[in-house]
């Protein structure tokens, strides 16, 4: 088989996955889980309020933005129109990556406070990840693409971030000034993903990759400007307070061997391994400052998403089931007086 035809088999299946709307998959779901879960139509409201929000994996709502009350997540559910591959929402903004024109594309859409759709912006690759800023002024994606020479074709991450407020658009981040231990960094092969807003609007956590390495980088989005913090860790998620990093990080640094979700200390330096042991791929969300939640994958397009204490204890639980993408609609949280400086 050629390498362009293994090239093309891999990107449609990741796109059968992430975007399980292009064909109708068998439900493995019992008639009683998917009546209990089909939820009722309604406007899904992205105002800051006690609800979550997520995108329902059941059958007969597959893929579409649904809203829980946080006191019932796995209760009734509002169902919205829109259709999205991921989502998220703050501050009474949302972002929903979705497929577009003729499910030959996709776009990120950005939503208002009722729902509402305000803008779309083409994406150039296959939606992987989705934040918005505590504030709701900015709103980040990152894509799968091919075809960067330096890979040999094979998948490349992309990130974008938009300023809702002004309009200004980051098309990506491998044009900035890096610095890696403290000195510029040059290379064709920088990758990012997974962006987490600083409650400031002006700084953020990421992903880089360059050189088979996998960083924690830290970005200035005045400055345009990115250093290094740490390796192996991946799709951090900044705590309420902005004392803490969610993350998950690769299995003695293989990423064959799957992740493990951990938390990081950002004033100290300590890594906390939570009591969720499973292999988690996904960028964890924080519902409360205790509790982080995350999709996990069942078979047959299903997923559920699970939540887990922050503090090592405990033990994973279904918090939400048939959905993935979780986030919560929960005011802003003042900046604890430990929250190390920026």
């Amino acid at each position: 088989m050629s390498t362009r035809m293994r090239i093309l088999i891999a990107v449609v299946g990741f796109v059968s996955l992430v975007a399980v709307a292009l064909a109708a998959i068998g439900s493995a779901a019992g008639p009683t889980r998917r009546a209990a879960h089909a939820g009722t139509p309604g406007a899904v409201s992205l105002d800051p309020g006690p609800r979550l929000i997520a995108r329902s994996t059941a059958r007969d709502t597959r893929d579409h933005l649904v809203a829980v009350a946080a006191s019932d997540p796995a209760g009734p559910r509002t169902v919205a129109q829109i259709s999205c591959v991921r989502v998220s929402a703050a501050g009474g903004t949302g972002i929903c990556l979705r497929l577009a024109d003729g499910l030959r594309t996709f776009e990120a859409v950005v939503l208002g406070p009722d729902g509402t759709e305000h803008r779309a912006l083409p994406l150039v690759g296959v939606p992987n990840r989705a934040r918005v800023s505590p504030s709701g002024r900015l709103v980040t994606w990152t894509v799968f693409v091919t075809g960067d020479s330096y890979n040999g074709g094979r998948f490349a991450t992309r990130v974008g971030i938009l300023d809702t407020g002004t309009g200004d658009l980051v098309s990506t981040l491998e044009d900035w000034a890096v610095s890696v231990d403290g000195r510029p960094y040059q290379a064709e092969d920088l990758n990012f993903w997974g962006v987490t807003f600083a409650p400031d609007d002006r700084y953020f956590y990421a992903t880089m990759s360059t050189a088979g390495r996998r960083y924690l980088v830290h970005g200035d989005l005045t400055t345009r400007s990115i250093r290094t913090v740490r390796e192996n860790v991946e799709c951090p998620s900044l705590s309420p307070d902005g004392t803490r990093l969610a993350f998950k990080s690769a299995v003695a640094g293989d990423p064959d061997r799957g992740w493990r979700l951990s938390v990081l200390d950002l004033a100290g330096g300590g890594v906390l391994p939570l009591a969720e042991t499973r292999s988690v791929d996904d960028q964890a969300a924080w519902i409360d400052a205790r509790t982080v939640a995350y999709g996990l994958r069942r078979g047959g397009g299903h997923a559920d998403v699970w939540q887990v204490p922050a503090d090592g204890s405990g033990a994973p639980s279904v918090l939400i089931p048939d959905a993935d993408s979780p986030a919560t609609l929960a005011g802003p949280v003042e900046p604890s007086a430990d929250r190390p400086k920026t």
